[in-house]
Formats: structure tokens, C-alpha cells, sequence
């Protein structure tokens, strides 16, 4: 009696093959298969440059003189003392004069400048008092350069009077500005000044030009 044929392995193999290969199949479709349907996201690099710079401000600073020649800064507790060519003695319709230079400081801004009566010049003498202002051309201020001078202030003004227009100073001492100051008594000053003095006070106003 024959015996019965082995069963053969390729069976199963065929249908173990056939299995794996539905499977494949089936990973490939929902793109899980390495290398079929997936992306690959590249990690981006980033740098920068950076500016910056320091800045400072500058200063607008004012000097004077009296002499033309020797300038400092001053305040209204210290001011220069200017020398009148008549400081004594004064007597009615009678006229003194004095220097004042003006201009900037080392490294100061340019600008204008507008010379000032200040308002505390009042009082018994001061009030039988006048003034003038003129830019001079050079540091001598007397009736002759006072006479051939600019006019800044006009004569016959009250010593709390300001002149109307500013003059210009170059920055970093640039230019002077020489103003030649006269003060006049009263030819109508009455008995009560006599033997009475005072000291006036003026004030250059600076503005730094911008720019």
C-alpha cells in the first residue's frame, strides 16, 4: 500500500510570503514604510549683526572781558567789574564809558547774544542815569569808537533797557563781540544824587544756534 505524499513546505511558505506581502502592501498605503510617502524636515541656522554707538551733547558757554583780552565766565553774584573811564565825580549831562566783550567758550556751540539791563538798576542815582551800547571794531571804547560804533542800545535808554536785536558769536572763540557801554548823567539829575553812587548790572544773553 502506497503511502501518502508528504505535504509539501512550499505551502505554508507561499502563504507566509503572502501574508508579509499584504502587509507591506497595506503599511506602504498609510505611508509608514521608510522611504515611501515620509518627509524629512532640515533644522534652520540663525545669526545676527548688531550697532551701537555713543553719543554725548555738546555745551553752549559764554565768556567775558572788560579789557578785551582776558576772558572768564561769570554769574550775576561775580560779575566783571567794568572800568569807566569816568568812575568818580560825575556831574549833570556829563558821560563815562566802559568795554564789554562778549564770546564763547573752548569747544562751546556758536550762537547769538543780546545784551540786557537788568531790572534791579533802580534807585535814586540810577534813576537820573541813561545808557547807550554800540559794537565797537576793536577793545578801545571811548566817545570817539562809541560815536563810530554800531548801534545796539540806543542812547538815553533807562539802565533796565534791552537792546532790541542780538549779535552772533562763532563757536569755540570764534569772534568777539566788543561792546562800548555809555552812561550818561542827567543834565536834570536833581540835588539828591549827590555823593551817591551805584552799580548797575547788565547780562548777555546767549542762545546756541542748532545745527
Amino acid at each position: 500500500m502506497t503511502g501518502a505524499a508528504p505535504a509539501s513546505a512550499e505551502g505554508p511558505r507561499r502563504g507566509r510570503r503572502g501574508q508579509l506581502s499584504r502587509r507591506i502592501r497595506a503599511l506602504a498605503a498609510s505611508g509608514l514604510v521608510l522611504g515611501v510617502g515620509a518627509s524629512v524636515t532640515l533644522a534652520s541656522w540663525n545669526d545676527s549683526e548688531f550697532a551701537g554707538g555713543t553719543v554725548s551733547a555738546g555745551h553752549f558757554t559764554l565768556e567775558g572781558s572788560t579789557d578785551g583780552s582776558t576772558f572768564r565766565t561769570t554769574d550775576a553774584e561775580d560779575p566783571h567789574q567794568l572800568s569807566f573811564t569816568v568812575a568818580s565825580g560825575l556831574t549833570p549831562g556829563q558821560r563815562t564809558y566802559a568795554l564789554f566783550s562778549v564770546r564763547t567758550a573752548a569747544g562751546s556751540a556758536g550762537g547769538t547774544v543780546q545784551l540786557q539791563g537788568d531790572d534791579g538798576n533802580t534807585g535814586t542815582l540810577a534813576n537820573a542815569m541813561t545808557y547807550g551800547v554800540r559794537t565797537i571794531s576793536g577793545t578801545t571804547c571811548n566817545a570817539a569808537s562809541f560815536d563810530a560804533g554800531t548801534v545796539v542800545v540806543s542812547r538815553g535808554t533807562a539802565l533796565t533797557g534791552d537792546a532790541a536785536d542780538s549779535q552772533t558769536v562763532a563757536a569755540d572763540q570764534g569772534s568777539e563781540v566788543h561792546y562800548c557801554l555809555e552812561l550818561t548823567l542827567s543834565s536834570t539829575a536833581p540835588n539828591q544824587v549827590q555823593g551817591t553812587s551805584t552799580t548797575p548790572l547788565w547780562r548777555a544773553v546767549g542762545t546756541s544756534s542748532s545745527g
